[in-house]
């Protein structure tokens, strides 16, 4: 990165100055890039810390905060294409810096302190942008551990570097490239925010930011991208490119490869390879797949789940055009009426791997006649933001909680009865709400959940 290169020679220069003997620069090297993992690692542990796991687990689907990190990202992505830099109070870098001369081990920690300040109008959009991600996946040490790949990757050149000074000699010169970089980050921070625009959609229910202009605006930024690695776009900071170098053709291929790859969902195609990040399929108005995925062999129509409206199918719908319920009670006893085993699938509007294993596994002509023929499937969302009826509001026994949304009561029912709170979550219930079979989370072999709703079968029968 442009505020990261050009340091490593000046860091080079400080070490093999201030060592005396090879030993002794070795140790400094290490202890240098120990304390920028150190630094980092503090950082994502203090988020944890301040936050606390509940919390984090919340930011994942809070509409206020998924929309603050859509405008962090958008704000981000501009910074790395050049319409300003994010920069730290110039007098704390001073400040390290000080402390930096004083030698010493100590130094050396201000010194790697003094660099993680300097950089900051480089790595701080990538950091914020991890932290972000870490924290609204609701993991404990989420933070820490993405905190600990980032100063891995980046105490590693000053590290080897200051321990093999000259490798210098084989460095790239600093140039336009180092823009190119940041602008290509920039362009990934624009599609990576459309993610939190998404989900604050699907939980309180807009219904205007559909997966075709989801897709729309991926073909717009990765076409973008491509073109500007091929020279055809240039931005305020960058340089003349008088031709392409190979590194940049193969990249622009495939950008532009991946950006044809994403066309033909706009008329329904699941793309596997990128499902986890799109909004469902059962959003996209124009949609060729589902129909024909459907389409029974011998021309017979789909069963119906029931002739009734169900409870709550205003707001939800289920994957593939499948029949379900989406209120345990009433999916219940439409399971005992019928004589069929019960699939709770425990999901939610932000989880990348529910929308994984929908486009990827349900789809599969073994899964899906389970699903749609053995079984009576009742989809519980766990973070749906839609209030509930003021009668149906209650305190949660298991956790002493006022439940007042349809996500708060389901979260809280999968808490309170199978103690856990992750998605998707698989449970085999029997006509009296039994389990058949241990509960499962996410498994992207088809064969092996198809082993698991057969297992549930034979149980039940």
């Amino acid at each position: 990165m442009p505020c990261i290169f050009p340091l490593l020679p000046m860091t080079v220069s400080f070490f093999t100055k201030r060592s005396g003997t090879r030993a002794r620069g070795i140790r400094n090297a290490l202890v240098y890039g120990a304390s920028i993992i150190v630094i980092y690692v503090a950082l994502g542990l203090l988020i944890t810390v301040l936050f606390g796991a509940d919390a984090l687990n919340n930011l994942a689907t809070n509409g206020i905060f998924n929309f603050f990190f859509f405008l962090l990202l958008v704000v981000f992505g501009a910074s790395f294409l050049g319409a300003f830099e994010i920069m730290l109070p110039t007098a704390w870098a001073n400040k390290m810096d000080e402390k930096a001369d004083k030698g010493g081990l100590l130094g050396i920690f201000f010194m790697a302190a003094t660099l993680a300040l300097v950089s900051f109008s480089c790595t701080g959009p990538i950091i914020g942008t991890l932290l972000v991600q870490a924290a609204s996946m609701g993991q404990l040490l989420g933070p820490a551990v993405g905190m600990f790949g980032f100063a891995l990757a980046l105490a590693m050149p000053f590290t080897l570097f200051s321990l093999f000074p000259g490798w210098m000699t084989s460095l790239p010169k600093s140039g336009g490239w180092l823009n190119s970089v940041k602008v290509t980050l920039g362009f990934l921070e624009l599609a990576l925010a459309l993610k939190f625009l998404s989900n604050v959609d699907l939980a309180y229910h807009w219904q205007w930011f559909d997966r075709e202009v989801y897709l729309t605006l991926w073909v717009v930024i990765f076409g973008m991208m491509g073109l500007y690695l091929l020279g055809k776009l240039r931005f305020s900071h960058d340089s003349e490119l008088p031709f392409i170098t190979l590194p940049r053709l193969f990249l622009s291929i495939i950008v532009l490869a991946f950006t044809l790859y994403l066309v033909p969902g706009l008329w329904g195609a699941p793309l596997r390879a990128v499902s986890a990040f799109l909004p469902p399929q059962d959003t996209q108005d124009f949609d060729l797949y589902t129909p024909t995925l459907l389409a029974p062999a011998g021309g017979s129509a789909a069963p119906a789940a029931s002739t009734a409206p169900h409870k709550y199918a205003e707001l939800f719908h289920a994957p593939l055009g499948l029949p379900a319920f989406f209120d345990y009670d009433e999916g219940m006893a439409y399971a005992r009426q019928v004589g069929k085993p019960v699939l709770i699938d425990f999901t939610g509007h932000a989880c990348v791997n529910c929308r994984k294993m929908e486009a990827n596994v349900w789809p599969d002509k073994r899964v899906l006649p389970l699903i749609r023929d053995k079984y009576v499937l009742i989809q519980l969302y766990v973070d749906d933001k839609t209030e509930l009826p003021a009668a149906e509001q209650t305190v949660s026994k298991f956790s002493g909680k006022i439940i007042r949304t349809i996500g708060n009561k389901y979260s809280d029912l999968q808490a309170s009865r199978f103690n856990t709170n992750s998605q998707p979550y698989y449970v085999l219930l029997g006509r009296e709400g039994q389990v058949l079979v241990p509960p499962q989370g996410a498994d992207y072999e088809p064969a092996n959940f198809v082993s698991y709703l057969e297992s549930g079968l034979k149980a039940y029968h």
